[in-house]
């Protein structure tokens, strides 16, 4: 944005000096909510890493088939995301108005939101997703989510379920919690936190036209053949090898895999795999309904060249909205990225904008590089901050 621009027409209207203050509280007590949750993070993280030096150890002492640098070799689905809101005037839901969705958010090509709706005496808690791109006929989205709501003194309620959605019809649990349980222990001034993990185990009917071929009709110009779930690509290992230290380390490394003709890689869509060697083999495979996946590859596999053309693509055409690229920048360190994105937000109105809805999602170190920024232009002084 230029200096001394002109409000454009379309901004939200602001009508007073308290509605401005509340955006600025809003976007202060993410900030330290999420600082808190940052704090308990890196003591989690701290107990995993404990854990898996001596998961190494073990292994090294155990002759294991690969290195650490190989950490992604066994693992479950990388396809995991979180949906998190705020529900406001709970106890309004009764009668022909009995439920409430939070915003709609796109992962992995997918619009996913969250539903809760009173069932007399019980709260319901549910989960939808719709497809964004055009489908097949026949598609499924096999999926894990744990329904989580939280209510005071770290008090979380949670149900794990397995579902596979092959309709827009949502899925959950109708009599989650009693009602007045609900009341008692997760309202905090008539406001309910509620979050869904959602881990996407497989997704079918959703493969595009496939622009380059990495099926048997290339077995005389490959030398391994790489399986992810129900499908064989034939590559070369020493191609793989220069673009990405984890081929590398797999294929020419001091290991019984590097020998062999046939490796399985779990944790990944056949689909988002073909992409990315697509993309790796010099193909324009990049699009705002594949990115998602591409990146997710890329980033597992340490492939710099991939990352860097995805990053390319989201700054310089990708229609995706502000606050999923901001999102994506954090989520894959996208540094150029995240500086294009901040360098769009000046003020309280940009932040209506561009970054409507919930921002508890949002990094913290952003959202407080966006308070900065708004406290700046709305001339609030350090002590009223």
């Amino acid at each position: 944005m230029v200096k001394g621009r002109a409000k454009p027409k379309n901004y939200p209207k602001i009508d007073s000096q308290w509605e401005q203050n509340e955006i600025l509280e809003k976007l202060k007590s993410v900030v330290v909510a999420e600082t808190e949750e940052i704090t308990n993070s890196y003591e989690k993280k701290f107990d995993e890493i404990a854990a898996k030096l001596q998961s190494i150890e073990e292994s090294i002492s155990k002759n294991s088939t690969l290195s650490n640098s190989s950490k992604n070799w066994e693992q479950k689905s990388a396809k995991r995301f979180v949906l998190k809101h705020v529900f406001e005037n709970v106890n309004d839901l009764d009668g022909n108005n009995r439920y409430a969705y939070s915003e709609e958010e796109e992962h992995f090509d997918m619009k996913w939101k969250m539903k809760i709706e009173r069932n007399k005496n019980h709260i319901g808690f549910f989960v939808f997703c719709n497809p964004i791109a055009p489908v097949e006929n026949k598609y499924s989205i096999e999926t894990k989510f744990e329904l989580r709501m939280m209510g005071r003194d770290n008090n979380n309620a949670t149900k794990t379920l397995k579902y596979c959605f092959e309709t827009k019809k949502g899925y959950g649990c109708d009599r989650f919690l009693k009602w007045q349980q609900l009341e008692d222990d997760y309202l905090i001034d008539d406001k309910l936190t509620a979050q869904v993990e959602v881990e996407i185990m497989k997704m079918s009917g959703y493969g595009k036209k496939r622009i380059r071929k990495f099926d048997e009709s290339q077995k005389e110009v490959s030398d391994v053949v790489v399986v992810v779930q129900d499908a064989k690509f034939y590559v070369l290992k020493m191609y793989l090898a220069a673009q990405s230290p984890f081929f590398k380390t797999l294929f020419l490394g001091n290991f019984s895999e590097s020998g062999k003709s046939e490796l399985t890689l779990s944790g990944i869509d056949s689909n988002d795999f073909q992409r990315f060697l697509e993309v790796l083999y010099g193909e324009s495979a990049i699009d705002d309904s594949t990115i998602e996946g591409i990146l997710l590859v890329a980033d597992m596999y340490d492939t710099s060249i991939v990352v860097r053309k995805c990053e390319e693509f989201l700054m310089e055409k990708s229609k995706k909205n502000l606050k999923k690229k901001l999102l994506l920048s954090t989520q894959y360190c996208l540094e150029k990225l995240k500086t294009q994105c901040l360098s769009v937000i000046h003020n309280i109105y940009d932040v209506r904008v561009f970054l409507p809805g919930d921002l508890s999602d949002l990094d913290p170190s952003d959202v407080l590089a966006i308070l900065q920024k708004c406290v700046s232009h709305a001339g609030v002084s350090d002590e009223q901050w």
